[in-house]
């Protein structure tokens, strides 16, 4: 296999590297700081590229959590935890990935929002139907937890829907993160 150079850039290059990278997705500062690590000829000219696009309102971190989690929260349906891990490994700082969280979260019904997550997931199964085996309530609590959803709201919505509802009273719930 033929290894590929990579052509390091100037401080113009960068600029240009940059604006492309925006242009094809939105960033957080720390993603776009570590792609422009790769290609920069100089260190220095990585801070000097992204200050003067935050200058110029193309880099906002704030903005990007905003609409990073409001689209998370509608396309996907997922729960707090979930969105809030998602913006961490987008290197949102912390302090900002959980305020906006807490904001973006603040009038959602949790547990109406698992409800809907349940039905869209298995929507080609019959209602009466679901969840008839241990192993398939066991798998949707798992898909749940991986959602982003607590155990308390989890374990109340599958109750709801599944055929031995109190096998979910012997569940034990993961370690929690307080928000």
């Amino acid at each position: 296999m033929e290894e590929r150079k990579v052509r390091h850039l100037d401080n113009e290059g960068l600029w240009n590297y940059a604006l492309k990278a925006l242009g094809a997705r939105a960033h957080s500062t720390g993603e776009l700081r570590v792609k422009l690590q790769r290609r920069a000829a100089r260190a220095e000219d990585v801070e000097a590229v992204l200050g003067r696009l935050k200058e110029s309102q193309y880099l906002d971190d704030r903005r990007f959590a905003e609409g990073y989690a409001t689209a998370r929260l509608a396309n996907e349906g997922f729960g707090k935890t979930r969105v809030l891990q998602d913006l961490r490994q987008r290197r949102v700082a912390p302090a900002l990935a959980e305020k906006t969280v807490k904001s973006v979260y603040e009038e959602v019904d949790e547990t109406a929002l698992i409800e809907d997550w349940v039905r869209r997931k298995y929507r080609t199964a019959q209602r009466e139907g679901l969840f008839q085996e241990d192993k398939d309530l066991a798998s949707a609590y798992r898909r749940l937890l991986r959602a982003g959803f607590r155990t308390g709201e989890i374990v109340t919505v599958l109750k709801k829907f599944a055929k031995n509802p109190e096998l979910l009273d012997s569940f034990e719930p993961p370690e929690e993160v307080d928000e």
